[in-house]
């Protein structure tokens, strides 16, 4: 199946760079281009792409605030927004993880990990640079007294597979650190996200370092 891609950045070379690698790759698409944030919301809702590659500081509309738009808490039908940064200690980056962005990717990151990035975020698999991923969010999450409790309680085996997913690993990484199948890491993925009420696995890993299950 081929995966449907929005490229969202102010810069026209970022964009035709992106563009260039993605369209390399025989099941990736991109289907549009959006210089500024507004623009990024108007063709997402109307494109409707696996994933949309945004920019976080964009003229007309930063994209935080799109991205809010299309992924947020009060989105009925929330698309995947894979935030694109310069720094990979922005302190926007952690505004975006919470305003539904299914993860993030730095722009030097290089070919590979675009193309790898743009697949995980199709695939749920959202925390695609485990160590840039793991640094950004210890350096902005700590424990904090408002972080809502998880309702029932996890078991120890929901708490392993969070912390594992906090520390960004895959379904496939964790399946074979704990030794469970595949099956069961989804199963009890699904039952944490019920129980801290997150949407998505870069939620659990926020709520994880927010909770000080990881440090």
């Amino acid at each position: 199946m081929t995966l449907r891609v929005l490229l969202a950045d102010d810069q026209a070379l970022v964009r035709t760079g992106f563009r260039l690698i993605l369209e390399r790759e025989d099941d990736i698409e991109v289907v549009g281009e959006a210089e500024d944030g507004k623009q990024a919301v108007a063709l997402a809702r109307q494109l409707r792409p696996d994933v949309t590659l945004m920019d976080i500081r964009m003229p007309q509309m930063d994209g935080l605030a799109a991205t809010r738009l299309l992924a947020g808490p009060t989105v009925a039908d929330p698309l995947r927004v894979l935030v694109v940064t310069t720094f990979d200690l922005d302190e926007l980056v952690h505004e975006a993880l919470q305003a539904g962005a299914c993860g993030f990717l730095l722009k030097d990151a290089g070919p590979r990990l675009l193309v790898e990035a743009v697949h995980a975020a199709a695939n749920g698999e959202s925390l695609v640079s485990p160590s840039i991923t793991t640094r950004l969010l210890a350096h902005f999450s700590t424990p904090s007294a408002k972080t809502r409790r998880a309702e029932p309680p996890l078991t120890e085996r929901e708490l392993e597979v969070t912390r594992a997913v906090a520390r960004g690993r895959t379904n496939a990484e964790i399946t074979a650190e704990l030794m469970i199948s595949l099956s069961t890491v989804k199963s009890h993925l699904a039952s944490v996200q019920r129980k801290i009420l997150a949407r998505n696995r870069t939620e659990v890993a926020v709520w994880a370092w927010e909770s000080g299950l990881v440090r």
